[in-house]
């Protein structure tokens, strides 16, 4: 066999980015509008074609150390051998559903290996399960979302922020879903940082909470529509302040949960958002008096990741 068609020398890569929900948490799930922003972070996959009957999964930190590996069955994609039942028991949801929506998906294939990459830390809660969801769509020749919705119950703005090349306006309501790439520029944008709380939020918990907590839905998505639309035209860091505080009131007032600036930033001089599920993650932090300040106050509270919004959002 020449050389060039050895079935270990075809690669195929495909690339998917991080996300941060800057409005609409939660009441997203209910048809509110959302502004989605993907993020210069991601992950990428490359294929790899093998000899082996088998699916070769190795998924790797940002370091380029792995963190998941196990050999698949193409028969089930059950795994052969795994280093973490729950992830494989994931990735085989996915696979399954992939090759329902396109029964030619494989079928040409003996064997090959994955490898994934991320490009930010696993803690950072920017998407490493819907970049994954987007890739293996992707990979598949299969729509993302629909590939998302058949394998968990959230918005699926993350999915489209996935392959979007902007900030976006997400719908996802009984009539319809929708996404629009929007400009979003704000002049006022070296003000707004994205601080690590420490810690991952656990989304599918974060969303049973609230659907035990939350009250007058409709009245909420009604309100945080007009604040996902009020945002985009506001043209000052006050005003833009005004609209993020607004919005973390309704979510309390809603549910019952935490504000986080209540609950541990009393003292900050500025504005301060949860991103997505409260509790964990990022959240927006909003300041006119420098980078250097604002990471002097969070590093006084054991929070060293404060990354300005030109160095995260694409």
């Amino acid at each position: 066999m020449c050389e060039f068609l050895k079935p270990e020398l075809i690669k195929t890569k495909y690339y998917g980015h991080g996300k941060l929900l800057l409005t609409g948490e939660y009441a997203v799930l209910d048809g509110a509008k959302a502004l989605g922003l993907p993020t210069k972070f991601g992950q990428k996959l490359v294929v790899k074609r093998t000899t082996s009957s088998d699916l070769i999964w190795e998924s790797l930190d940002m370091k380029g150390r792995p963190w998941f590996e196990s050999t698949i069955s193409l028969f089930d994609f059950s795994p052969v051998n795994t280093d973490n039942p729950q992830i494989s028991e994931y990735l085989q949801k996915i696979l399954k559903n992939a090759v329902r929506l396109n029964s030619e998906f494989l079928s040409q294939w003996n064997g090959f290996k994955i490898e994934t990459q991320l490009e930010f830390p696993l803690d950072w809660g920017l998407g490493s399960s819907s970049t994954l969801i987007f890739l293996i769509a992707e990979w598949a020749e299969v729509n993302p979302l629909l590939l998302y919705f058949k394998v968990e119950d959230g918005s699926g703005y993350d999915v489209a922020c996935a392959f979007a090349d902007g900030p976006l306006e997400y719908l996802n309501s009984t009539d319809e879903v929708s996404y629009t790439e929007v400009d979003f520029n704000p002049p006022y944008k070296d003000n707004l940082y994205f601080v690590h709380l420490g810690k991952k939020q656990d989304t599918k918990l974060g969303i049973k909470d609230y659907l035990k907590a939350v009250k007058n839905k409709n009245g909420l998505v009604k309100s945080v529509t007009k604040i996902t639309e009020d945002i985009r035209a506001a043209g000052s860091l006050s005003a833009f302040n005004d609209l993020i505080e607004e919005h973390e009131n309704l979510i309390a007032s809603h549910t019952g949960f935490a504000k986080v600036k209540d609950t541990h930033f009393s003292d900050f001089d500025g504005s301060v958002k949860s991103l997505g599920a409260w509790g964990g993650d990022f959240v927006l932090a909003t300041s006119n008096k420098g980078t250097e300040h604002v990471k002097s106050y969070f590093d006084t509270k054991g929070l060293g990741t404060i990354l300005p919004y030109k160095d995260i959002i694409l």
